[in-house]
């Protein structure tokens, strides 16, 4: 049987180091600390295609697979599942490398964001499309 090497899917949108401020006192990096790398990979991704403010209104679901530890680099790769009116949804895939070797990522989470264009006082927008 062959090995199947598995891959980042979407757009790197952000990629950060662990450390140790971002530990639970188990000296694991904090699930929140996750999940706020990967609500700004997806406020990044969105906001280059609306071209204007977005702000995350939802997230559907996450799903912790390994844990991240200090020095560990995690990349977000984001990639778009729909447009609606004034929303966008989207799936963020977070991986880790450990060590110098970039060669062997491992996916850490996944999970579904919605994010909504928003104007100046936080009102949704349309999408033009």
């Amino acid at each position: 049987m062959k090995n199947i090497i598995l891959l980042p899917k979407g757009k790197l949108c952000l990629q950060v180091v662990a450390m140790p401020s971002d530990t639970n006192p188990s000296g694991d990096i904090f699930g929140g600390w996750l999940l706020s790398q990967m609500d700004i990979a997806g406020g990044v991704f969105c906001r280059s295609i609306v071209k204007s403010r977005v702000v995350t209104v939802s997230i559907e679901s996450t799903e912790f697979k390994t844990p991240v530890f200090v020095g560990d680099t995690l990349s977000c790769h984001v990639s778009l599942i729909k447009i609606g009116n004034t929303s966008l949804k989207i799936h963020i895939e977070s991986w880790i490398s450990r060590g110098f070797n970039n060669d062997n990522q491992i996916k850490a989470t996944e999970g579904i964001f919605t994010f909504v264009k928003v104007d100046k006082n936080g009102k949704p927008l349309e999408i033009k499309k």
